[in-house]
């Protein structure tokens, strides 16, 4: 039978495949909410298997302009969200879209369901730091131009922040002060930047001379951080790297209710400076990532796209960091009064 003479999938079909009845078929796609997390896995990947999402695609409105764009980020209590959704938002609005926030609470399943829901709703995606495969990723790009914000992707447009260079900075600040045994507390598996920043360190801790020692995964979060000062303790390290700020303060807490002082026992480094890293003592050095620029980068990108522009997607946008040295970090033999608010880029001197 040709291609051409095929009879179309329908529910039914996709229903016996996945054992379930039609009618949840038909919810997972149109009401996913209301669906089982796990039932409605196995009936999407019936449906992949026979095809039945791709004919419904080609089927589907493709020019309905809503003026609106969907933002998904991986947890909306995380402050490093709210300045690019921050930034994604003025961006929008400057251009006359408004957006559609989504929250999937680290769950690649749940982020699923929501983006499979606000597809007939908005004309476009910002997804920021996803926890979904690839795999999925495309898949819903072929449905809604999509720019992915924190994870690189050779065939979807990406805005990234300088995660080895981070490293560089971070490692290169504790080499100058003496410290040659850094552990890295670890984020989410499904963090594409937490790869990133622990290969950063691990390859240039070697170009260095020094040892790069991994603990975790642990939760993006103040728990995760506290979780992982109670390993940590026990191992007496002299300095630390957390995957991002909060789990960094998380971190200096658990040491100092274990006894350990920072910065005079354990120099404590963090990722992206969100505001706790100014507010808490000793405030916290930290790689400071341009959180605003990138949501307004991302808009920017998606709807230049809708306006007809060819997406360049070989190659992410990798926005620039910089080193902002505080006081969580010291001289490892002995205290010396660290530089507070000062801020370092790559490549250049103090500013």
């Amino acid at each position: 039978m040709t291609e051409q003479s095929r009879a179309p999938v329908t529910i039914y079909d996709v229903a016996k495949a996945a054992g379930v009845a039609p009618s949840t078929v038909s919810r997972t796609f149109a009401r996913p909410g209301r669906v089982n997390a796990d039932t409605a896995e196995r009936v999407r990947q019936a449906a992949e298997q026979l095809g039945y999402r791709s004919a419904q695609i080609r089927q589907g409105p493709s020019t309905t302009r809503t003026k609106l764009l969907g933002v998904m980020v991986s947890d909306v209590a995380n402050p490093f969200f709210s300045q690019l959704i921050r930034g994604a938002q003025l961006a929008a609005n400057e251009v006359g879209y408004e957006i559609l926030l989504a929250d999937c609470r680290e769950s690649g399943t749940r982020e699923r369901a929501a983006l499979e829901r606000l597809i007939p709703v908005v004309e476009g995606f910002v997804i920021g730091s996803s926890r979904m495969p690839d795999s999925t990723l495309r898949m819903i790009a072929k449905q809604r131009p999509m720019v992915s914000m924190n994870r690189a992707m050779v065939d979807v447009p990406s805005v990234v922040t300088d995660n080895a260079g981070g490293a560089r900075m971070a490692l290169e600040l504790l080499r100058e002060l003496h410290h040659d045994d850094v552990y890295y507390v670890a984020g989410p598996e499904a963090a594409w930047p937490d790869g990133m920043r622990f290969r950063g360190l691990r390859d240039h801790a070697h170009t260095l001379g020094m040892t790069v020692h991994r603990v975790g995964p642990v939760l993006p979060t103040f728990e995760g951080g506290l979780a992982a000062a109670r390993q940590l303790a026990e191992r007496r390290p002299t300095a630390v790297i957390g995957y991002n700020d909060l789990v960094a303060v998380g971190v200096m807490h658990g040491l100092m209710q274990a006894g350990l002082r920072v910065p005079e026992q354990v120099s404590v480094i963090g990722f992206d400076d969100i505001l706790i890293a100014r507010l808490v003592l000793p405030t916290l050095t930290t790689v400071a990532a341009p959180m605003r620029q990138m949501g307004a980068n991302a808009v920017g990108n998606l709807v230049a796209i809708l306006n007809g522009a060819r997406s360049q997607a070989t190659e992410a946008m990798v926005m620039p960091v910089q080193l902002r040295v505080r006081g969580s970090t010291a001289q490892r033999s002995q205290r010396v009064s660290p530089a507070m608010g000062v801020g370092r880029a790559s490549g250049s001197g103090p500013q």
